[in-house]
């Protein structure tokens, strides 16, 4: 498995939980050795207008230390993707997260949406017919769901549970019932977890929720999958559901 990351993500782009300084380093350093990292380039306008009006693009522009963290966080999350179309699993420890961003707008700490501009990246190199998207971020994806309003090649999945166990089980129906797809995307927030906000899952739980994702992406998209980082803001547990996560959903 291939960690996608760039020392950029360090940079302090807003006043928001997910651009607290220390966040992204707390997970770099939880899992720094156990994987190869692998820096990205920004991602092409070209790429971002696959997804995002001109006019949201340049909305973003306008703050440059944003712009360019944002496009860099979807040139990895680009990255990822096309690793994961040769059978190898990755994982992009990237920020800004992105599943609030919909075409026209954002909110929720989110300017560009990775995961959308990832998919229409290969979707558009005829890469892949399809994709599910497995969301298990405490927040549902609006702007997840309005990229691909009415795009029957994308499968969006939010699972909702009052336990732990629960959520697991959710999990595993609502992926039985996804079938075949060309490529699993995750959007993988870990505020869910206990001490976050959510205080759901532990470690045992997000070891075994990457095991889910994995049995079900061997079976079902030839192997293909990747996970990009969304939410996870208590910095003292975060890099230890991220490296269980890694645990389960890699090789």
């Amino acid at each position: 498995m291939k960690v996608v990351y760039h020392p950029s993500y360090c940079q302090i782009y807003a006043e928001d939980p997910a651009a607290a300084p220390g966040r992204i380093e707390a997970i770099r350093d939880a899992i720094e050795g156990a994987w190869e990292f692998v820096e990205p380039d920004p991602a092409r306008e070209a790429d971002l207008l696959l997804v995002h009006t001109r006019a949201h693009v340049q909305y973003v522009r306008k703050d440059r230390i944003l712009y360019d963290t944002a496009t860099l966080a979807a040139g990895g999350a680009i990255l990822a993707a096309r690793i994961a179309l040769s059978g190898e699993p990755a994982f992009g420890l990237i920020r800004p997260p992105g599943h609030h961003a919909s075409p026209e707008d954002c909110w929720g700490f989110c300017y560009l949406n990775n995961v959308a501009v990832s998919l229409a990246a290969i979707f558009a190199d005829g890469a892949v017919p399809d994709a599910c998207i497995l969301d298990f971020d405490l927040h549902f994806g609006d702007g997840t769901v309005n990229c691909f309003s009415g795009d029957s090649r994308v499968l969006y999945l939010h699972p909702e549970a009052p336990t732990a166990q629960e959520f697991l089980e959710t999990t595993r129906r609502s992926l039985a019932g996804a079938g075949p797809k060309g490529i699993l995307a995750v959007s993988a927030g870990f505020d869910r977890g206990r001490s976050d906000w959510g205080n759901l899952l532990g470690e045992e739980d997000y070891r075994a929720l990457g095991a889910l994702l994995k049995e079900y992406a061997r079976e079902h998209c030839g192997g293909r999958r990747y996970a990009l980082l969304e939410g996870g803001y208590h910095h003292g547990v975060l890099g230890r559901h991220v490296r269980a996560f890694l645990q389960g959903f890699g090789d």
